[in-house]
């Protein structure tokens, strides 16, 4: 089953600073139908403005992943991390037992657009933890490339957290195809960043657009008419969080 979500059934905020869309449940936002799915808790689309940002704000027993498409990111937390993610560079922070950040558009021109994924921890009161890594087009180029792993895969180059998830990128040619297996007990989100894809042949999807993809096996996800940029998510369809 494959479940779309189009651009304008988003949650949509618009303020001077900061033009947001919420996939589910979220601050202000209350809505007992999107709390989460699976794993994943948040999914926000943001566009930020110059030289403005998030103030220092907390985080707790979360994975919190954070892809930056345009513009560049600056990021500092109470723990003495400190860094600039540029385009095509992921953060992965383990909120654990509790952390401060600040998320700030540095630049004094440029706008800033990045995804920002909130995933439940596996286990509760993890030590807090942040690193960030880039991947280059090239890397991604008509293929899903894995930039986010669970913390029991062995992968050189993708980051690592503490849930049974995985994270891919694509950035897809006109016409080219990528196929992605699902497991059993599995299930996947898919978003377009960029552009307009067909799912398993007969499902349109473009900027902005979600999918929801249950029961089934395999995804075929192929660029209609124009380059593709997207992300997708490999998640378990039940899950536990340890409390010891």
């Amino acid at each position: 089953m494959i479940e779309i979500i189009r651009s304008s059934e988003h949650y949509h905020n618009e303020e001077d600073w900061l033009s947001t869309y919420w996939h589910f449940s979220f601050a202000h936002y209350q809505n007992p139908d999107k709390m989460n799915f699976g794993p994943l808790r948040v999914f926000n689309d943001d566009i930020i403005q110059p030289e403005t940002g998030f103030d220092l704000h907390p985080h707790r027993d979360m994975e919190i992943v954070t892809y930056v498409i345009d513009g560049e990111l600056e990021h500092r937390d109470n723990q003495g991390n400190h860094g600039i993610i540029q385009p095509g560079e992921i953060q992965s922070m383990t909120a654990g037992s509790g952390i401060l950040q600040s998320e700030y558009n540095h630049s004094k021109e440029k706008l800033l657009r990045l995804l920002q994924m909130c995933i439940f921890a596996n286990k509760r009161g993890l030590d807090p933890s942040w690193e960030q890594r880039r991947f280059d087009r090239a890397a991604r180029l008509n293929r899903l490339l894995p930039v986010i792993v669970p913390e029991n895969i062995k992968n050189g180059q993708a980051l690592h957290i503490h849930q049974d998830a995985a994270i891919y990128v694509s950035s897809l040619t006109p016409g080219s195809r990528v196929e992605h297996k699902l497991a059993k007990d599995r299930k996947a989100n898919v978003f377009v960043i960029e552009g307009k894809v067909k799912l398993n042949d007969n499902n349109s999807i473009e900027t902005r657009d979600a999918t929801k993809v249950e029961n089934e096996n395999r995804l075929s996800i192929q660029a209609d008419g124009r380059p593709a940029e997207l992300i997708l998510l490999d998640l378990l369809e039940k899950y536990a969080v340890n409390n010891n």
